[in-house]
Parts: structure tokens; C-alpha cells; sequence
């Protein structure tokens, strides 16, 4: 029986070539659409979850509550581990750890520049980090240990092995010994590094971190087995209020908490203090779309099928003449559409090698086909399954409903009730088309928006060189002569680039101030030429300059900083920083210097032309930046021969600021495209049903007289209805669920009536062109053949 039904759907398949060919198309590239996202979702909720320990693996979060305001933060003291270990019994192990540092090797005549972690003694033994070469317990445990990675123990040394006890120059200043070999990190890790430094030397190097009034570097925990962890974050909350001199009751208070490790990648959005939102919001949209693209192509699969009912009609009532009971038909028809899944399965995992790494490339990531792996088999078996039982369930139901009667007598007629439901699929298709493009629209119009913004100062031809060896005593020789080189326009300093200016601080005070008061400022220490070189506006007072010498305790404030200092002529008020008295000399208009998703906050800059940390700005003559670059390389290898000729370009440092949102912008535009054409594939399937339904009324039609257009009208008015009632649908929820979106951004292009208008237009247009030609081609058939078919 089985054999005879496998024979009757393989001869149905290859005597409706066109029909297969459009089924299996729509199915492979749904289900290949929703197995890409999958394979991203399971990526994305695997990084950091792959720690042995990681149920115990805690980060330590800081909130602080000022100026009515609750903030919360991954930055804490740089002494707080060590505390919490000796005061918190639970805790088994604990670290502080600042990623993305970047220094300075050199072994022998090789000079490379290395990005890392700096990092406590028990990070290797909280982390599942595999060591090539050395011991968890020891490899950071002395000022001068350095782990480093099986990558750049191949740059440095040829092997792991030959790494283990040498010497490595750092910074050109100190010399550490390799203590350990880590395995390069893996790929769902969302820290990179190719060493991790112990936090000795950090400390050294940055005595702010030893003051508890100081924050900057994160702190992980790790609980020990029998340690109950909501009991743990309630013991320290408030375990600075006798550490932090700095907290004034009433005015600005710090409060610690836990989150899980492997959380803090996909919530790291901070909510009133808490953890909420982030990554995880994109991996939700982006299920709901893997979810509504399979559903769309499974809705295609019913249109389709049912569309070819009046030429199965005949066949299927003489089944049910000899003998052939509902069930046995209903078997048949999802036999039928298991095996055309099973066939979309196989050209949807070929789609999968050819856009992966495409894919790869578009979401910044590593996902390998996981071919080897048993349960992504289990899986692909199981999703085959439910689209075969989803996309086979109602044509099965209606095919086999038929009467055999009224089939074999040629009266084949349809209650509301079906009609009706198979208009709602095609109106649900288009509503999630709709929804899809309408996102796209106002997606790409922030993107442009955030392109296009007046930040407040020039980003266009703006490099920054790190600070580092000999450019920092000798920065003054480097400015004068590269002044005079080609290319070259203006040149200053700066301790956080424009882009990510995040060290805050809430030590200053001002004549008046509330003492009640506590604002939070953010800062920043300029040279000379800052306002000129980023091309910035100052709305009262100068810029630092060497005419006068009391800049060294003077002080320049944004627009957002006046509004809480509230002096009515700021230029040449009283204005104490860190204790340090000085007077403001310069009131800048408000720029931004963080993300957009941000507002602008209170600013104060402080003159600092000689600095041991922090950027040169170079701004280049347009059209001269590689010149610029040539003259920049040979001057630096002058002053500065130990160290690798480094830059970065304003712009691109802008970029990384919107990364995520980049990446939404360009799925959104593949898989509304992709919506859009499985929508028209279902589209034409009910056009083709309509057709065959009304071929004798279109034939009496055209012998009585009827146009082709009047015809045209006809069959293509009824989809038009259907189309706009899914935008009458679509576009309130648009409207929501952008607006939802869009407030993730301080700064954001208004949502406006011609992006949904524009929406709705794309979509008629599209459904009307691709009804058209079923269309036409059923308004220009002969009608004697119309009127002579059965």
C-alpha cells in the first residue's frame, strides 16, 4: 500500500512539473531562510554559556543613585574582588577583569600589537579556559605572569610548547615571563584576547583603580557549590557603604548586585539600575521572523495545493467510488506533502552551504554547519515533520472532504466557511509582508538618520593615533613636525576619543551648589587645538591656548553642563574639579559623544597637553589622507621605533557604535525581500484556483462580449481587497512595534505617514503584478476551449 501511494504522489509530482517546481521552491527557501536565523539564535544564546562553572559564574553589577536617577553598570572598583573573597564567605573565587586592552609585544626584532584581558589570579581557575601549557592555579600569580594564546604563541615563539617560561617584552618598558598557553578562544566567546595579564601590573599602572571612589574595571564571582546565590546578592548590596568615602547619604548612594555570566551578553542593557533588554530583544524579533517566514511558506504550500483541487477532483471521487474511506485519502495527501518537504529539506540545506557564508559575514560570526552533530539531524528531522503535518493538514482535510457525487457529476462548489479561510491565509501572508517592509523602511531611515546627524564636531578626515612609547614625552616634537608634513591640517590630543567618552565622575562643585546635589559629569583632559581640530562651535569664551597660563586650572563645559550649573554668564566663573579650583574659559555647543541611543550629558574638559594615556587627533587636508598616512608612518617610526604604526578613523570608530542595529538593517531588507516573494508565490496559487474556478464564466464572458481588461478587473479586484485589508491590519502594528523599537534611541528620525504610505504602494504593486499575469493569461484563453473544459 505504502509502495502504491509513494508511486501515485511521485507521478502527480513529475506530471505537474511547474507546480513541484513553485512548491519546493517556496518551501526550500522558507525553511532554509528560518534555518539560518535558527542557526544565529542558537549561536547567540550559546556565547559565554559554555563554562563548566557557569551555574556559579557571577558578574558583579553596580548601581548608583544620583541626581534622581538610578544607574547600573558593569564598572566597579579595582579592589573590590580581593574584598569580596576575604569579607564574603560564599564566594569561592573572584577576579577583576578589564577586556579589549591593547599593548605592545616584542620578541627579538618581532613587534606586535596584541589585544587582551587583563585579569585577576582566579580567572583561569572561575573560567573554562583550556591551557596548552601551564597550571590554572599558578599562571597569575606573580607581578611579571602572562598567559597568552596558542595563537600568539605561534607568532612569538613557533609552538605552545616553546612559549612556556620565556621572556616577552611589554610596552617596551617591562619584561614578563610566559606562565601559560590558552587555547584561542572559542567561538562563542564574546570576549576575545590573545593574553590575559595579571592585574598587579594593571594596578601599577593605573593607582586610580586602588580608590574605592573610582570605577572602571568589571568583577567577576564565583560562588561555591552549596552557595545560594539571591541570599549572596543580597549580603552585598551594600558593601560599599563603608568603602566608598565618596557616597553622601541622601545625595549619592552605590548598591551592588549579581547577574548570572552568561547572561550579560544578551542583557546588557541596563533598566533603572537593573539588567534588562539588549541582544536578547533582536534574538526574539529574530525567532518571530523565522517562525513568521515558515509560516508564510507553509501557507504558500496549502494556496498552492488547493489551488490544483479541480484537477484532483475526479481522481479523488473515484478513490472514494471504490472504496477509498477519508482517512486513507487524508494519509495519502500528507504523505504527499511530507515527501515534497523532505525534497525543499535537501535544497534548503544546499541554499544553507551557499548563503552561510554570506550570512557569516553580514552577522560577524563563526557558525559552522553543525553536519556532525546527531542532535541538529534530530532537529532538521523534527522541523521536516512540522512543516510537512502544517502545509499538508487543510489541503488533506479539503481534498479529501470532496463528495464523490457531486465530483464525478462536475459540481464542484466551495462553502464560505473555506473560502473565507483561504483568503485569511493570503491576508495573514501579506500582513507579516507588510510588517516586514514597513521595519525596513523605518530601520534604514534611523540608519541614515544616524549617518546623516550633526554630531557637533567633523568626523570627515579625523584619525586617531593611541598614545604610546615615545609619543607621550615626546608628543610635543611629534605635533611640530608633523605639522609641516603633507596631508596634514591640525593636530591635538584627547584622553577618550569623541566617540566613547565614558569615564564619569561626580566631584564637581560650583558657587551656589546645592549641597544636596549630586551631578554626574562625564570627562574628559584635551591639549591645545582641540576645539580646532574637531571643528567643534564655541558659544562663549576660547578654546585652550598657550596665551594664557592659568589654563592649566581652567576649564571648558558643554550646554548640557551650564543647564546644571545654572550660571548665567559661565565665562570666567569659579568651578572646582577634583578639589582643583580653577574657572570655566569656554562654553562648547552640546556635542555627542557617546551613541545616539544616549542623551548628551553634562561635560567638562580639562586642559592636560601632556598625558601618559589617550589619542592624537589628526585631521587631514580632504583628499590628502593617504599622503597624511605616509607622512604620519615615517614620523612615528622616527620618535617611536619600538612600537607598530597604529590609527584608527573617526569614522570607522563611529561605525562600531551601531554594529547591531547595521546588522538588523541588512537581514531586514534580505528577509523582507524573501517574505515578500514566498507572499506572491501564495498569492499566485489563489490567483491560478480563481481561474480554474471561473474558466466556464470567463469563457460565457468573452463570448458576450467582455473586454480583456474588463476581465483583468475582474480576477484582479478581488485580491486587491484582500491586500489592502492586510495593510488595514499591518500597518497599526508597524506602527507599534517601530515606535517600541525606535525609543531604544535618545535621538531618532520621526516616523512619518509616507514610510507606511510607501509600504502599502510596494506591496500593491508587487501583489498586483503578480496576479496580472495569471490574470491575463486567463482573460486571453479561447473560450471555446474554456467553455469545452470538464
Amino acid at each position: 500500500m505504502l509502495k502504491n501511494y509513494l508511486k501515485i504522489t511521485w507521478r502527480n509530482l513529475i506530471r505537474n512539473k511547474a507546480h513541484t517546481f513553485i512548491n519546493i521552491a517556496g518551501l526550500s527557501v522558507g525553511l532554509a531562510c528560518s534555518l539560518l536565523i535558527l542557526l544565529w539564535v542558537q549561536n547567540e544564546l550559546s556565547t559565554d554559556a559554555y563554562h563548566k562553572n557557569g551555574n556559579r559564574l557571577y558578574w558583579v553589577i553596580e548601581r548608583q543613585y544620583y541626581d534622581n536617577k538610578i544607574m547600573g553598570q558593569y564598572a566597579t572598583p579595582g579592589v573590590l574582588a580581593d574584598e569580596l573573597k576575604k569579607q564574603i564567605p560564599e564566594i569561592e573565587a573572584s577576579a577583576n577583569v578589564l577586556y579589549g586592552d591593547e599593548y605592545t609585544f616584542q620578541v627579538g626584532d618581532k613587534i606586535l600589537k596584541m589585544e587582551g584581558t587583563d585579569a585577576g589570579d582566579d580567572y583561569f581557575k572561575m573560567l573554562s579556559i583550556p591551557l596548552l601549557q601551564g597550571n590554572a592555579k599558578t599562571a597569575l600569580n606573580s607581578p611579571v605572569s602572562l598567559a597568552i594564546s596558542r595563537k600568539m604563541a605561534i607568532a612569538f615563539f613557533g609552538s605552545a610548547q616553546q612559549a612556556i617560561g620565556k621572556t616577552i617584552r611589554y610596552e617596551n618598558k617591562k619584561n614578563f615571563t610566559v606562565t601559560a598557553v590558552f587555547e584561542n578562544d572559542p567561538k562563542t566567546s564574546s570576549h576575545k584576547g590573545d593574553f590575559v595579564m595579571n592585574w598587579y601590573n594593571y594596578l601599577e599602572e593605573n593607582s586610580w583603580a586602588k580608590d574605592w571612589g573610582n570605577n572602571g574595571p568589571s568583577t567577576v564571582i564565583m560562588l561555591r557549590a552549596d552557595a545560594n546565590a539571591a541570599q549572596v546578592d543580597k549580603k552585598i548590596t551594600h558593601f560599599l557603604d563603608n568603602l566608598n568615602k565618596d557616597q553622601k547619604k541622601g545625595t549619592f548612594t552605590e548598591e551592588l548586585g549579581l547577574q548570572l555570566f552568561s547572561d550579560s551578553y544578551l542583557h546588557g542593557n541596563f533598566v533603572n539600575g537593573k539588567p534588562e533588554g539588549g541582544r536578547i530583544e533582536y534574538v526574539h524579533m529574530f525567532t518571530i521572523v523565522a517562525i513568521f517566514i515558515l509560516l508564510i511558506a507553509c501557507i504558500n504550500f496549502m494556496n498552492l495545493t488547493t489551488a490544483r483541487s479541480v484537477k484532483r477532483a475526479r481522481e479523488i471521487g473515484v478513490r472514494k467510488v471504490v472504496g477509498a474511506v477519508r482517512s486513507v485519502l487524508i494519509k495519502q495527501f500528507i504523505g504527499e506533502s511530507l515527501l515534497i518537504t523532505s525534497l525543499a529539506v535537501v535544497v534548503s540545506l544546499v541554499l544553507l552551504i551557499l548563503l552561510l557564508p554570506v550570512f557569516n559575514q553580514i552577522t560577524q560570526k563563526q557558525i559552522d554547519l553543525p553536519f556532525n552533530q546527531p542532535l541538529f539531524w534530530i532537529k532538521l528531522l523534527g522541523l521536516t515533520l512540522v512543516t510537512g503535518l502544517i502545509s499538508g493538514s487543510y489541503p488533506a482535510l479539503f481534498l479529501s472532504s470532496f463528495n464523490p457525487v457531486k465530483v464525478l457529476k462536475g459540481a464542484i462548489t466551495l462553502d464560505s466557511g473555506t473560502t473565507l479561510f483561504r483568503k485569511g491565509l493570503v491576508i495573514f501572508q501579506f500582513s507579516l509582508s507588510v510588517i516586514l517592509i514597513t521595519a525596513t523602511i523605518i530601520v534604514s531611515r534611523q540608519m541614515a538618520y544616524v549617518q546623516s546627524k550633526n554630531l557637533g564636531y567633523d568626523r570627515e578626515n579625523l584619525i586617531y593615533v593611541p598614545m604610546n612609547g615615545e609619543l607621550i614625552p615626546k608628543y610635543s616634537t611629534f605635533k611640530d613636525e608633523a605639522l609641516h608634513m603633507p596631508g596634514i591640517q591640525s593636530i591635538s590630543r584627547i584622553s577618550s576619543v569623541p566617540t566613547n567618552m565614558q569615564s564619569t565622575t561626580g566631584g564637581v562643585n560650583w558657587e551656589g551648589k546645592d549641597p544636596n546635589l549630586n551631578v554626574e559629569f562625564t570627562q574628559i583632559s584635551v591639549g591645545y587645538d582641540f576645539v580646532k581640530t574637531l571643528k567643534m562651535k564655541m558659544l562663549a569664551g576660547r578654546d585652550f591656548s598657550k596665551d594664557f597660563p592659568t589654563d592649566s586650572v581652567g576649564y571648558i563645559i558643554n550646554e548640557a553642563a551650564l543647564k546644571r550649573i545654572k550660571y548665567a554668564d559661565p565665562i570666567g566663573k569659579p568651578l572646582t574639579f577634583w578639589n582643583k579650583k580653577g574657572t570655566i574659559v569656554g562654553l562648547l555647543k552640546d556635542f555627542h559623544f557617546n551613541s545616539l541611543h544616549n542623551e548628551i550629558q553634562p561635560l567638562v574638559i580639562r586642559f592636560r597637553e601632556q598625558e601618559s594615556y589617550g589619542n592624537i587627533m589628526v585631521k587631514t587636508q580632504p583628499g590628502k589622507t593617504k599622503q597624511a598616512l605616509a607622512s604620519l608612518e615615517k614620523l612615528c617610526r622616527q620618535i617611536n621605533p619600538a612600537f607598530p604604526f597604529a590609527y584608527n578613523f573617526s569614522d570607522q570608530e563611529y561605525q562600531k557604535l551601531y554594529q547591531s542595529e547595521q546588522i538588523v538593517t541588512k537581514l531586514s531588507n534580505a528577509f523582507a525581500f524573501l517574505a515578500i516573494f514566498i507572499s506572491c508565490l501564495g498569492l499566485l496559487g489563489l490567483a491560478m484556483f480563481t481561474a480554474e474556478q471561473r474558466i466556464k464564466e470567463i469563457g460565457i464572458r468573452k463570448v458576450l462580449g467582455a473586454s480583456v481588461s474588463s476581465l483583468f478587473t475582474l480576477l484582479s479586484s478581488e485580491f486587491l481587497i484582500l491586500v489592502v485589508i492586510a495593510l488595514f491590519i499591518a500597518l497599526p502594528v508597524s506602527w507599534y512595534v517601530m515606535q517600541h523599537w525606535l525609543q531604544g534611541f535618545a535621538y531618532r528620525t520621526p516616523m512619518q505617514w509616507w514610510m507606511f504610505g510607501l509600504s502599502g504602494c510596494i506591496i500593491i504593486l508587487i501583489a498586483m503584478a503578480t496576479v496580472s499575469f495569471q490574470a491575463v493569461k486567463a482573460a486571453l484563453v479561447n473560450p471555446i476551449k474554456s467553455l469545452r473544459s470538464e
